[in-house]
């Protein structure tokens, strides 16, 4: 158990995970206990689907709570060092493509917490690791699964 992989992420994240914990314990398991006692009553169970779909999202939900779980306990918390400078875990830090000049910000987050439509990308993705302890205007390419970016820093914040 000493050797449990840690999960870098931000205090706002670990809130997060501990609501959607919180919310499938007190709420999603017995939705599914309710379901799977319904499904029984309707008799046999080798041909009974709706009981089977149950057991199926029982187990899947069995499974994210225990997952949850060892991500809260081994939950490593990104303190803010105050060195702005630097792109580093916690960081919004944006920048620009060139040569067309599009502009792009993303927070570079722990892979718990990581959500590219919300703008937070994991430390463990290909423009994460590209552009962490860059500061700003380092150019930077970046090998992605589409191909190589070229980069600017432009702000980190």
């Amino acid at each position: 158990m000493a050797n449990e992989k840690k999960f870098p992420m931000t205090q706002e994240g670990k809130e997060k995970l501990e609501e959607e914990l919180e919310h499938l314990k007190t709420v999603k398991r017995k939705e599914v206990v309710e379901r799977i006692k319904v499904a029984r009553s309707f008799g046999d169970l080798s041909e009974n689907s709706e009981y089977d779909s149950a057991k199926e999202d029982q187990a899947f939900i069995e499974g994210r709570i225990s997952t949850l779980e060892s991500m809260i306990r081994n939950a490593e918390i990104i303190e803010d060092n105050g060195n702005d400078d630097r792109v580093q875990l916690g960081k919004t830090v944006t920048f620009k493509e060139i040569p067309d000049g599009d502009e792009e910000a993303y927070t570079i987050v722990g892979s718990a917490e990581a959500d590219p439509f919300e703008g937070k990308i994991s430390n463990d993705s290909p423009i994460a690791k590209g552009l962490i302890g860059k500061t700003i205007g380092d150019r930077v390419k970046i090998m992605t699964p589409g191909g190589e970016m070229d980069v600017e820093i432009t702000s980190i914040g």
